[in-house]
Parts: C-alpha cells; sequence; structure tokens
C-alpha cells in the first residue's frame, strides 16, 4: 500500500482545481453530462468530483484512510486518463470534462 504522504503529495499534484473551482464545476450541465452512470443517477466520476471537495477542504491531520483510498483512485484515473489525450483542441471536449470532474483540468498547467 502507498504511503500516505507519498499519496498527499500524488494527490495534490494530480488535482490542479480549487475546492470551489471544482464545487462549481460540478453544477454546470457540461459535469453532468460526462461518465458512467449506473442506473441513471450521478456519474462516478461525479461523485468522485463532490468527494474530493470534501477531502481538499478537509485538514491533513483529520484525514482517514478511506480518504487516502479515494485520493490513490483520484490519482490513478487522472493518470491513465491523461496518457489518453485526444488529438487537437481538447477545450470542449468530453475527455476534458471527465478530468475535470475528477479534480484536474488539464487546460489549467
Amino acid at each position: 500500500m502507498a504511503d500516505d504522504e507519498e499519496t498527499w503529495k500524488e494527490f495534490r499534484d494530480a488535482v490542479n482545481m480549487t475546492p470551489g473551482e471544482l464545487a462549481k464545476w460540478l453544477e454546470t450541465e457540461e459535469s453532468k453530462s460526462v461518465g458512467q452512470k449506473s442506473g441513471g443517477g450521478e456519474s462516478t466520476g461525479h461523485a468522485s468530483g463532490r468527494r474530493i471537495v470534501e477531502v481538499t477542504r478537509t485538514k491533513k491531520a483529520d484525514l482517514e484512510q478511506a480518504d487516502y483510498e479515494h485520493m490513490r483512485k483520484v490519482v490513478g484515473y487522472v493518470h491513465r486518463h491523461l496518457a489518453q489525450r485526444p488529438s487537437g483542441d481538447v477545450r470542449d471536449t468530453h475527455w476534458r470534462y471527465s478530468l475535470m470532474n475528477w479534480g484536474h483540468d488539464p487546460l489549467k498547467e
């Protein structure tokens, strides 16, 4: 299992949106339009985004193992998804919107 300190660092590197930016993004139709939805409800990525907002607003000392497990899931998703970057302008793509649901805006470097 990854070290919690390393997980914290990797998570902070992968999530480049502030909690406020991510919370605002999650309210948009674009955010709600992408991702895998089980039973027609909220997508996995959208739910993850809400959890990311909570985790990033939590003091590091107050994080629990379940938070670190989610952080590792986020890091893995962001790294895998970045490797699948489509060619051309990605500004208005489902690829970018999906990444943003997971807290990473690829245009914010």
